[in-house]
């Protein structure tokens, strides 16, 4: 905002009532307007419907429109190529390298865009595990994304520490600024921009607060690894014996909805470390997509779309009466809500976790010809592991249908990745066989039929076949050998049909069945191509056995 009449908003009292020392210019930002530092909740709202950003919806939450960008622009995310990085990073589609000389050029203009204007800053960390934590500042000219940052990173718990804050990397987010392809080299007006070297990441022309999100989890996949630390893009939840579950999948997996349950207590939903003392968080809030989120399925999600704190991004409500209509898809499909993670009734307070007795990687079957669930060896673990293989949801990425789409995002996320796949999936093999984790694949996708004529399996079924295999039921129970991938499918599970556990008897069509199970092993024998090279060899024999 550009406070040309210097009109007193309703915060600018306590401004800079909780002000580091590290102050705005050490980032080369001068001659701003006001400069919000560290607003508490209740303040940064006010901020923001003061500034016409939000409305307040029944319940209390905080309701926003993110514009023309409803998710992330993955095709726009950049990483500068300099000399400290040039060989340690995973070049190619994910991690464009970026010119040190043009980033310099965008964050001047952005500098200039500056003049005058006010700023939201949030000092924070992340990491919950004090021996990896990473100091992180997120300045911003939004104040919901302020209300966003505050509830998904770790917080200062003092005033001194406040004061003493110095970040070992800075997220600058201007949704007013755009790029300017033909001078910046950037791929369109929007642009991500991670600069390791001076400890930097702009973002421009997109009000999405998943992108601020997903460049500190960026950051985070580069540091950790080098610390030995395994960076996961992963849920994570304990039961009540200790015992930790990690849950690997892409958005539209279940990662969120399966880790909150209600008889195991929640370490988080998204993004962890795996280091030689346990699991930690990297974040202190869960940002859960929301459309046609249930309140019997879902109850502790849903609970929080109807409290004060939370953030609902492009969730439609009625004017009048305040009421929120999840199941509307009209401005996206990737409705989304953000939330501190005390707001779900059993979650951790630490945030951390034992080493986990069980991990799960799950899919979103679109094709419906993968079981529902399978017991995985080490070595089946890597291939799916570096494989990824799921379906894309609406929504989720811009370009991404009605239509499910089916993909392969290496370690389950791909975007997010530094390092080369390899270098992730070692460090998943060596602290699984440290710490003997059991190892299952989940499909959470369709059931008798692909995406067109088959129906999406029952959540209800899902949480049994999940709640079986972490408590141990699964453990006696007899098993088959798939043909095609070689995992052990149960043929039996409490509370769950035994034709659910074979998803050939569900297809009318059997030799169609097969044929199109035959066809996704093919795929994946396509994809795992790219990584044979540096993968060994027990680990390429783990792939599926595709009959000539």
């Amino acid at each position: 905002m550009n406070n040309l009449l210097n009109i007193k908003t309703p915060a600018l009292d306590q401004a800079k009532a909780l002000k580091a020392d590290y102050s705005l210019s050490n980032h080369g930002l001068t001659n701003l307007g006001n400069v919000y530092w560290n607003l508490v909740t209740e303040a940064i709202i006010e901020e923001a419907i003061f500034r016409g950003e939000g409305r307040v919806t029944k319940g209390g939450a905080l309701i926003v429109n993110t514009g023309k960008k409803t998710g992330r622009s993955a095709n726009d995310k950049f990483v500068v190529k300099e000399a400290t990085n040039e060989d340690k990073i995973w070049w190619g589609e994910y991690n464009r390298p970026f010119s040190a000389d043009k980033f310099d050029e965008v964050y001047s203009r952005m500098q200039g865009y500056l003049q005058g204007r006010d700023l939201f800053v949030q000092d924070c960390f992340a990491g919950a595990d004090p021996n990896y934590r990473l100091p992180v500042r997120i300045i911003t000219e939004l104040a919901w994304h302020s209300h966003f940052t505050r509830n998904m990173f770790l917080l200062p718990k003092t005033a001194d520490e406040y004061k003493r804050h110095i970040p070992d990397f800075t997220i600058l987010a201007l949704p007013g600024f755009h790029g300017f392809p033909q001078v910046d080299g950037t791929a369109s007006e929007t642009f991500i921009l991670l600069n390791f070297e001076q400890k930097l990441g702009i973002i421009g022309n997109t009000a999405y607060a998943g992108e601020i999100k997903k460049s500190i989890f960026t950051v985070m996949n580069y540091l950790m690894p080098l610390e030995g630390v395994m960076s996961m893009h992963c849920s994570a939840n304990q039961g009540p014996e200790g015992d930790t579950a990690l849950f690997f999948g892409l958005s539209g997996t279940g990662k969120t909805t399966l880790s909150a349950d209600p008889g195991r207590g929640l370490i988080g939903d998204d993004e962890h470390g795996w280091s030689d003392e346990g699991i930690f968080n990297y974040e202190a809030g869960c940002y859960a997509k929301v459309i046609e989120l249930s309140p019997t399925a879902e109850p502790q999600i849903y609970a929080c779309t109807q409290r004060f704190g939370t953030v609902l991004e492009n969730v439609i409500f009625d004017k009048v009466s305040r009421n929120i209509d999840l199941m509307d898809p009209e401005l996206t499909e990737n409705t989304r809500a953000s939330y501190p993670l005390e707001f779900i009734d059993n979650a951790i307070p630490a945030k951390t976790g034992g080493h986990p007795r069980n991990i799960i990687l799950l899919t979103c079957d679109g094709g419906g010809v993968m079981p529902p669930i399978a017991r995985l060896t080490p070595e089946q673990t890597m291939y799916q592991f570096i494989s990824g293989y799921t379906t894309k949801i609406a929504g989720t990425e811009l370009g991404v249908g009605q239509t499910p789409e089916l993909t392969f995002s290496t370690c389950f996320g791909a975007p997010f990745m530094v390092h080369h796949p390899s270098f992730y999936a070692n460090l998943l093999r060596d602290k699984i066989n440290r710490y003997g984790a059991r190892c299952w694949l989940v499909n959470t996708g369709w059931v008798g039929g692909d995406v067109l004529v088959g129906k999406r399996i029952s959540i209800k079924y899902t949480r049994a076949l999940l709640n079986a295999a972490l408590d141990g039921r699964l453990d006696n129970v007899e098993y088959r050998t798939d043909e095609v991938f070689g995992f052990q499918v149960p043929l039996s599970c409490p509370e769950v049909p035994d034709q659910i556990l074979d998803p050939a008897s569900s297809w009318h069509d059997k030799k169609l069945y097969e044929q199109r199970y035959r066809e996704l092993a093919i795929r994946f024998a396509e994809n795992f191509k790219k990584y044979e090279d540096v993968c060994p060899p027990e680990v390429r024999a783990a792939g599926p056995k595709v009959k000539k």
